[in-house]
């Protein structure tokens, strides 16, 4: 059903909206000679969105990448932990739960799987969150399993997203 465009979302009907997302990877790898042969070329790219910084990247180092880029792998968990994160804030504010601070510590395993590449096999996230209220800690830590389950992210996956969180109370920002 065609739809018409309203501020980036494509509304096709009342019930379903649809966002679209472009983004550019522009190898900056090549040494001289392009990929004439595996060691020729470096795994260095820059992936670019119009109006924001740009994102090094490479490939994670024991594919010949460099250390000091951002490599897919780390990408995808920062993906599944901000969208959980930005989740949990909303939950929390629209249920009285004051956040003060919140960090995560995410962990990803992925598995190389002989001639297909490979694949995640799980993420965990380990959220901390500071809240300013003693009473509502039940409810910030129970908010986590909301969030999930609305996390477009987490969602979206085939491998299991675990959640280990921990509440501390502080009323200013860590």
């Amino acid at each position: 059903m065609p739809g018409c465009w309203n501020g980036g979302v494509k509304k096709s009907n009342a019930m379903n909206k649809q966002h679209h997302y472009r983004i550019s990877v522009k190898w900056t790898g090549n040494k001289g000679s392009g990929t004439l042969g595996y060691t020729a070329y470096d795994r260095d790219h820059t992936i670019i969105a119009e109006g924001k910084p740009e994102i090094p990247g490479s490939s994670d180092p024991s594919y010949r990448g460099d250390k000091t880029r951002y490599n897919p792998e780390e990408l995808l968990l920062a993906a599944i932990s901000s969208c959980h994160m930005l989740w949990y804030l909303h939950l929390c504010a629209v249920s009285g739960v004051v956040v003060t601070g919140y960090e995560d510590h995410a962990t990803g395993v992925m598995v190389e799987t002989p001639g297909s590449g490979g694949k995640f096999s799980e993420v965990t996230l380990k959220p901390v969150v500071h809240i300013a209220d003693e009473s509502m800690t039940d409810k910030a830590i129970e908010l986590h399993r909301k969030a999930h389950e609305l996390c477009y992210i987490a969602n979206s996956l085939n491998f299991p997203v675990r959640h280990e969180p921990g509440c501390m109370v502080s009323k200013n920002t860590p």
